[in-house]
């Protein structure tokens, strides 16, 4: 998987912004943010079929995850949702298909229908969204579940609640954690410590705060954009070396866990 990619939250909700956002995809993918994250949940299908426009003919160049809705995660369900899912984005097959998070349904019927998609040849990985600790173990007990491939959580400057147990307990095991709301909307990027690094590096404080989590081991970012510029930002944020001393400047400004912390979602 690429460590840094797109993401299409609210994407396919509304009609007059659909070019604007299969354009910043586009661009995206030529920049090399080739992994695109989406989700039957977002604009309920809408953001699934804006995605089909943005990689037409270019489907071979894309990294493709999408998400199922728990109460469709039973095993018929989840081969349902995710022929639904297949149709709505005019492909054959996803990189990687995620439970979008736990809902009722058994996790072991769920990991037999991800199984199943799998065997056949429709999704070639599986993995989950806003699992915690406990759940992660209880998913990795599970026939199946030695497979999961990564846990899409909430996870930036402002929100480092996993770095007290779970982005340790997923490096240990390898299971790459995939970093959503990276820049939280650009809610902390007006913070004045993080506007006095970027001016060090000739940089945004956007990119910052992106380059942060792209420095770390075992994380991928999706930070989603519908601006071209903002598209480019994202993309400039790997060129950029924070230093060690940037580093403590950002621990003091976010100060990361003391203690457990719940799960942070959105």
């Amino acid at each position: 998987m690429p460590i840094l990619g797109q993401g299409t939250w609210r994407m396919g909700e509304k009609a007059d912004q659909k070019k604007a956002e299969i354009y910043a995809l586009r661009l995206g993918i030529d920049l090399g943010m080739t992994l695109i994250d989406t989700a039957e949940m977002y604009g309920e299908g809408g953001a699934e079929k804006v995605v089909a426009e943005a990689i037409s003919g270019r489907r071979k160049e894309v990294f493709l995850v999408s998400k199922v809705y728990p109460f469709n995660a039973s095993y018929q369900g989840v081969i349902n949702a995710c022929d639904r899912s297949l149709s709505r984005l005019k492909t054959d097959y996803l990189d990687l298909y995620l439970l979008h998070w736990r809902g009722s349904i058994p996790l072991a019927e769920t990991l037999k229908g991800l199984q199943h998609l799998k065997q056949v040849g429709k999704i070639l990985d599986y993995g989950v969204s806003n699992f915690d600790v406990d759940d992660m173990e209880e998913i990795m007990s599970l026939s199946g579940g030695d497979d999961v491939a990564t846990n899409q959580v909430l996870y930036n400057l402002m929100r480092r609640g996993i770095e007290w147990d779970l982005l340790p307990w997923c490096k240990q095991r390898n299971i790459p954690i995939m970093a959503y709301s990276p820049v939280e909307q650009r809610a902390f990027v007006n913070r004045s410590e993080l506007k006095a690094i970027a001016s060090r590096h000739n940089a945004t404080p956007t990119q910052i705060a992106l380059n942060w989590l792209l420095r770390q081991d075992n994380v991928i970012s999706i930070p989603k954009a519908t601006n071209p510029n903002h598209v480019k930002e994202n993309f400039a944020a790997l060129d950029i070396n924070l230093n060690e001393a940037d580093i403590q400047e950002l621990d003091r400004a976010f100060k990361p866990p003391s203690r457990k912390m719940s799960l942070a979602m959105r």
